[in-house]
């Protein structure tokens, strides 16, 4: 009987272990690479690197007054918008991920909150 509960709670132990590796771990490297993946198609799109390391030059190289303003302003905003839409994109997809993380923790108070004996003990 002895050697039955030794292998028991080792058993357990390695499954715990493992869906704990297999939940939080693989599974944010999985999605931190899905995360980076489309922040890198966003920037084909926002280009938020070259415009602002060109803020401040002209607009379609016109060396005048309004080529300068004119591409300042156009440019700001583009990184103001790009800016807002990264921080609302990154936000929400922590927000996934901690909601991911949360499954097991929630599944596992319901299963403790439901059980008899912790009824009992009420």
């Amino acid at each position: 009987m002895g050697n039955f509960l030794i292998f028991a709670i080792n058993r357990i132990s390695f499954r715990i272990s493992n869906f704990i590796r297999h939940w939080y771990f693989t599974s944010f490297q999985i999605y931190a690479g899905f995360i980076v993946s489309l922040l890198e198609k966003f920037d084909k799109f926002f280009a938020f690197k070259i415009t602002r390391r060109n803020l401040f030059k002209p607009l379609y190289q016109d060396s005048s007054i309004i080529g300068y303003v004119l591409g300042f302003f156009f440019r700001f905003w583009r990184l103001v918008f790009g800016g807002v839409f990264y921080a609302v994109f990154l936000a929400l997809a922590l927000a996934a991920f901690v909601g991911w993380s949360a499954i097991p923790i929630f599944i596992f108070y319901k299963i403790i909150g439901y059980s008899p004996v912790i009824q009992l003990l009420k």
